[in-house]
C-alpha cells in the first residue's frame, strides 16, 4: 500500500514505513469499524439507551493527549443532538484534569456516562480516570472505546457490570509513535455509536481516497517549504481536530516545527502574533452557516495581510458560490455535512503534511523522539491515592 507516492522501501529505511501505512488504511479500516458497531448495535443499544433516556444525564468525554482531542471532536455535536432536553450535558474533559483535581471535575450527585477513549489502555491516567469516577460519583456508568484487547483497560473494564467496551479492530491499535488511525477509528465509532449524523463509511472512505489521490502535490510541496511556525484553526468540532493536527505535527517533527492551534475567533486575540513570513495558516472551515461566516473573515483577512501562506480545507467552495482560491482545499462529501463528518477527511490531510515534514527533516516518524523523553504510551506518571492525598491536608 502506497501514500503520496512515496516508496515503500524508502520509508522502511527511513523509520516511516508503519505511520505511511497507518495513514493509509484509514479508508479500509473505517469501513471495518462501522461494521463491527453495527454487528454488536442491539448490546450497544441496550446499555446506552436507558442511559441517553436520564433527563439529568452528564456525558463526559475523555482520553489524554490525542485521545483527549477525539472528545472535543465529539462533544459540540452530541450536545447539539442531545441538548434540547433540560438537563443533559455533554463535556470534553481530559483523564490528565479528572486526575490531578477530581473533585473539580466531577459531580458525585449527577449520573455520569463517562466515555473513555484509549488507544492502549495501559495510560496511567486511563485507568486512574475511571478508578475516582467510580469512586467519587454515585452512580458512574462506562463507555470504553479502545483499540488493544490485551490493554489493561479493556481487560478490566469488559467484565464490569456498568460498562460497555467497544473494542476496535486490531488494525487500528497503530504501531508507529502518534495516532493516525486509532483516533480517526474511535472517533467515528463513538460517532457512529451515538448516533450522529456522520456521511456513511463509504462515503467517508471515498472522499479520504479521493484527497490522498488529488492532494500529493500539494502536500509535497508544503513540506518542502521553509515554515518554521504551523498554525490550525477550526471552530466547533474542528477545534479539537485543529489541536490533534497541531500535535501530530509537534510530535512527528520531534519540535521543530512549532505549532499552534486555537479557533479562528480566539486567534486574533493575542496567537495571532505568530504570523510572519515563514508561517502555514491551515483553516478548517466549519460547514455551520453562522460559524462559517466568522472563517471566511478571518480567511479573508489573513489573505489580504499577507504575512503568512494560508490554506484552508472544507466539503464546499470558501462560501458556496464563487471559484476556489489556489489554496483552497475541497474535500468530496456533500456541502451539507457536519464537521464531525469532515473531521476525520481534514485529519488525514494534516497527518500526510505531518509524515512529509518529518521525513523532510530526517527525522524517522516511526519513532520520532530522539532524546526518547516521549515514548509512545507514556511513562514516568506516579498516580497518588486520593485518600492520602486528602489526609494529607487535614
Amino acid at each position: 500500500m502506497t501514500l503520496l507516492q512515496l516508496d515503500p522501501a524508502d520509508l522502511d529505511h527511513r523509520g516511516g514505513h508503519h505511520t505511511a501505512r497507518e495513514i493509509a488504511h484509514q479508508p479500509a479500516v473505517w469501513q471495518t469499524v462501522h461494521d463491527q458497531l453495527q454487528a454488536g448495535r442491539a448490546a450497544l443499544d441496550a446499555f446506552l439507551q436507558p442511559l441517553l433516556a436520564l433527563p439529568d444525564l452528564r456525558i463526559v468525554l475523555t482520553g489524554a493527549g490525542s485521545s483527549a482531542f477525539i472528545g472535543q471532536c465529539l462533544a459540540p455535536g452530541l450536545l447539539r443532538m442531545l441538548g434540547q432536553r433540560p438537563g443533559i450535558r455533554v463535556e470534553a474533559v481530559a483523564t490528565t484534569d479528572i486526575v490531578s483535581s477530581p473533585a473539580e471535575c466531577l459531580q458525585p450527585a449527577v449520573p455520569t456516562l463517562l466515555v473513555s477513549f484509549a488507544r492502549s489502555g495501559n495510560s496511567p491516567e486511563s485507568l486512574a480516570a475511571v478508578e475516582l469516577a467510580d469512586q467519587l460519583v454515585q452512580h458512574c456508568h462506562h463507555l470504553v472505546v479502545t483499540c488493544a484487547a490485551e490493554g489493561q483497560l479493556n481487560r478490566r473494564m469488559a467484565s464490569q457490570a456498568n460498562a460497555h467496551v467497544l473494542l476496535l479492530p486490531d488494525e487500528t491499535h497503530d504501531r508507529a509513535f502518534a495516532m493516525t488511525s486509532s483516533f480517526s477509528g474511535m472517533l467515528l465509532a463513538a460517532g457512529w455509536a451515538f448516533g450522529l449524523p456522520l456521511a456513511p463509511a463509504t462515503a467517508l472512505a471515498s472522499a479520504a481516497q479521493q484527497l490522498l489521490a488529488t492532494e500529493a502535490d500539494r502536500l509535497h510541496a508544503l513540506a518542502d517549504q521553509p515554515f518554521e511556525r504551523v498554525v490550525y484553526l477550526g471552530s466547533n468540532a474542528l477545534q479539537g481536530l485543529a489541536r490533534e493536527a497541531a500535535l501530530k505535527l509537534l510530535e512527528l517533527t520531534d519540535g521543530q516545527l512549532i505549532a499552534l492551534a486555537d479557533s479562528p475567533l480566539g486567534f486574533r486575540h493575542g496567537p495571532k502574533t505568530i504570523l510572519n513570513d515563514r508561517t502555514l495558516v491551515v483553516i478548517f472551515l466549519s460547514n455551520d452557516a453562522y460559524t462559517r461566516r466568522y472563517d471566511l473573515d478571518l480567511l479573508r483577512e489573513l489573505r489580504r495581510e499577507g504575512r503568512a501562506r494560508v490554506v484552508s480545507l472544507s466539503s464546499a467552495g470558501p462560501d458556496g458560490m464563487t471559484p476556489l482560491h489556489a489554496d483552497d482545499v475541497r474535500v468530496a462529501l456533500p456541502p451539507n455535512s457536519p464537521d464531525v463528518a469532515l473531521a476525520p477527511i481534514a485529519l488525514v490531510f494534516a497527518q500526510c503534511l505531518a509524515l512529509l515534514a518529518s521525513l523532510s527533516r530526517g527525522i524517522t516518524p516511526d519513532n520520532p523522539s530522539a532524546s526518547g523523553t516521549v515514548t509512545r504510551v507514556v511513562s514516568g506518571v506516579t498516580i497518588h491515592p486520593l485518600v492520602q492525598q486528602q489526609q494529607s491536608h487535614a
